[in-house]
């Protein structure tokens, strides 16, 4: 008698099998989606940066992507959002001195980010005469925007490697991602790994302000998590002690 030609069915893969990094269903050219809390998925993305990859991180309110503080690193994240240059990118920082570092913080300033910081707002400041930064990092505008998220993954990154450019991990136009699936389906494979920490708990941007050269009243450029109302008696209240 002739043994079967019928294959049995090959045993379903659970929902947690993955090889590497990956899941069991994923293709050989999408990005590696690690534990964001994992050491050594940290110690991985910092590699990845150093390479001059993108990778995406969580953050409190939607999913960034960062890439290091490099002309050809920026250029390639601006083409992977299909951002217009002129827009510039927000730097990702892990203190005030870090901010300080590249741009200059007039005492406004420093009071919102000793009250909102960590937290989701960003600060857009002149940039530090002397900081060496590329042209598509800043649009040109001759300001910075700078962020210091409330997340610890992000921070890792930024304590290991200095500033960081970081924008959201969405196509320009396209809603943010709040997940790694909603990050991978838009960006795929230009991301070299995506640090997962489930579903970001806000779902809201950062409030950005902007600070002139030689003001100390914050103008509001997009509204956010942080209502503008807040921040600006913040910035206006007078310093402890005067």
């Amino acid at each position: 008698m002739r043994p079967s030609s019928r294959r049995r069915p090959a045993a379903a893969a659970g929902p947690r099998a993955a090889v590497a990094g990956r899941s069991a269903t994923a293709r050989d050219d999408a990005p590696r989606v690690l534990p964001a809390r994992d050491p050594d998925a940290i110690n991985a993305a910092i590699a990845a940066l150093r390479a001059g990859r993108l990778v995406a991180v969580p953050t409190e309110t939607v999913y960034g992507v960062a890439c290091l503080l490099d002309a050809a690193a920026i250029e390639r994240l601006l083409d992977t959002k299909r951002r217009p240059p002129s827009k510039g990118i927000t730097l990702l920082v892990a203190d005030v001195a870090q901010a300080a570092s590249v741009g200059e913080l007039p005492p406004a300033a420093r009071r919102l980010a000793a009250r909102f910081w960590p937290g989701p707002l960003t600060l857009v400041v002149p940039v530090r005469s002397g900081a060496a930064l590329p042209e598509s990092l800043t649009g040109g505008s001759g300001t910075i925007g700078c962020r210091l998220p409330d997340h610890p993954v992000p921070l890792a990154l930024a304590r290991a490697l200095g500033p960081l450019p970081l924008t959201s991990a969405n196509l320009s136009g396209a809603p943010d991602a709040r997940d790694a699936a909603e990050v991978v389906r838009q960006l795929g494979a230009a991301i070299a790994i995506v640090l997962d920490d489930g579903p970001s708990p806000g779902g809201v941007p950062s409030t950005v302000v902007r600070f002139d050269q030689g003001a100390d009243r914050p103008q509001l450029l997009r509204a956010g998590a942080l209502p503008f109302e807040t921040i600006l008696a913040a910035a206006l209240a007078e310093p402890a002690g005067e």
